[in-house]
């Protein structure tokens, strides 16, 4: 026979349990009390108010994400003439290397101020985070946001480049955005490009253009949904192997991408902002998004070759930099 006190425990758990069943039907959860609390004639009044300049004020792609390993006093003492932007990867740290050792080497230009900034998202591994925190206190040329680092999401690696151009370092003339596997013909970037000693451009953007449309085909890398881009065309976009750009399209492009929706194919994407913002990308035959096998003469014409290693990347600079008396 149970005891008294066995009883009132259970007495006491009933009386609970009908307390809280008769709360939740006769009282609203805390969120429909919130949306219901307003009376019906001024959520009408302020329906009044919404404007189409106000809808644009709401980001349809708030790029929300904090900087993990930021550089902000990178532009202070001196105003750039060139910030290189370099897509990365954690494990690419032989890449970086030899960019900092040979073409991305910011010491280059006596007379020029170039500075080389490697972008990169976060690591699912906690190692590897650390490595590029140390590499960073070494190096200081690394900026990460806390987004995840991946190929789909290599379009938030490049708004983070705009944004950190259009934050920090808004007063500096150019921009250049290239990958880690990308060799660089300096020379022919600022001199015969970028030409120091004449005005700097507003509103330029060059690089190769493509003109094409979306594949459908789900097996492709380049693979675009219908319901993510239904049009047959893209507008005509510069290939994101490099392309170069006046300093000021860096916050005109961070800006448009808060109100266009994402795609996952970045230089696709940079090239719908570009549409929104009226600017025309400049075809240049020196941006090559493809492998050049080697040669002194042939590199000198170029400004980006693909696919370059580590390895090849020390070759064609020592190379190139120890032949200049030579002529083709």
């Amino acid at each position: 026979m149970p005891s008294k006190v066995s009883c009132l425990y259970v007495l006491t758990v009933i009386c609970w349990a009908s307390a809280l069943w008769y709360l939740s039907i006769s009282r609203p959860t805390s969120s429909y009390v919130s949306q219901q609390s307003t009376p019906a004639r001024k959520a009408a009044r302020r329906a009044t108010n919404v404007t189409f300049g106000n809808i644009r004020t709401r980001p349809l792609n708030p790029h929300a994400f904090d900087f993990i390993i930021n550089e902000p006093k990178k532009c202070e003492t001196n105003v750039p003439f060139l910030v290189i932007l370099i897509t990365t990867t954690h494990k690419e740290f032989d890449a970086r290397q030899a960019i900092r050792e040979t073409w991305g080497d910011e010491s280059t230009f006596s007379d020029l101020r170039i500075i080389t900034l490697f972008l990169l998202g976060r690591s699912a591994d906690a190692v590897l985070n650390q490595m590029v925190e140390q590499e960073s206190e070494i190096f200081h040329d690394i900026v990460v946001e806390d987004f995840v680092d991946s190929y789909h999401n290599l379009t938030l690696k490049t708004l983070m480049g705009m944004r950190w151009v259009a934050t920090f370092c808004n007063q500096a003339k150019y921009v250049m955005k290239t990958d880690s596997d990308i060799f660089v013909n300096m020379d022919n970037l600022v001199y015969k490009l970028l030409k120091p000693a004449t005005k700097p451009r507003r509103r330029y953007f060059t690089g190769y253009v493509i003109n094409g449309g979306p594949i459908r085909d789900m097996r492709s890398k380049w693979y675009m949904p219908r319901d993510l881009y239904p049009e047959s065309k893209y507008p005509p976009f510069c290939s994101g192997t490099g392309y170069v750009f006046s300093a000021d399209v860096a916050e005109l492009i961070y800006k448009t991408s808060l109100h266009t929706r994402l795609l996952h194919l970045e230089d696709v994407y940079v090239g719908v902002c570009l549409r929104k913002l009226a600017i025309h990308p400049y075809q240049n035959s020196g941006f090559n998004h493809w492998k050049m096998a080697y040669s002194l003469c042939r590199y000198r014409r170029v400004i980006t070759v693909h696919q370059i290693s580590p390895e090849e990347m020390h070759r064609i600079w020592n190379d190139m930099t120890s032949k200049k008396h030579l002529k083709c």
